[in-house]
């Protein structure tokens, strides 16, 4: 009986910790950096080349997405919308496995991974997991608001 019990509170747990942090974006160095008002040229940047096209002007919602993510759709749509909501932001979709090695360089575990990068491309937000409208809204204002010293 104490077994069930236990499992069942795990259980519950485990999923409100997941509810806690899936989708939501966490700062970078970048915007630490910057808040901090330091010049670090060591900050991660994603260039054209990297995706495989244009960056957007003012910023970029970077997707990495898989073939059976049921998230990645809804992701996908979220970010769609917004792109759609904010001039000179732009919605880019890579699927993880064939970029593997920007994968590997950006440390993404998981499908869907968003990153939000600034004008120059450096990565100021992501999150993983499907994001809420909101959540993106506010990462791309922070994007746009992010000017490197």
């Amino acid at each position: 009986m104490w077994v069930l019990v236990s499992a069942v509170a795990a259980g519950i747990v485990l999923s409100l910790l997941k509810s806690q942090f899936d989708g939501r974006f966490r700062g970078t160095r970048a915007v630490r950096k910057v808040e901090a008002h330091e010049v670090d040229d060591t900050v991660e940047r994603i260039s054209a080349a990297d995706v495989g096209g244009e960056l957007g002007e003012r910023a970029t919602l970077l997707q990495f997405s898989s073939a059976f993510c049921a998230p990645c759709r809804a992701t996908r749509r979220t970010l769609a919308e917004v792109e759609g909501m904010v001039d000179g932001v732009r919605h880019v979709e890579l699927d993880a496995e064939s970029h593997l090695e920007l994968v590997r360089r950006l440390d993404i575990l998981r499908t869907p991974t968003t990153l939000v990068l600034d004008s120059t491309g450096a990565i100021v937000k992501r999150a993983s997991g499907a994001p809420r409208k909101p959540d993106v809204i506010a990462a791309v204002a922070t994007a746009i608001d992010h000017q490197p010293h």
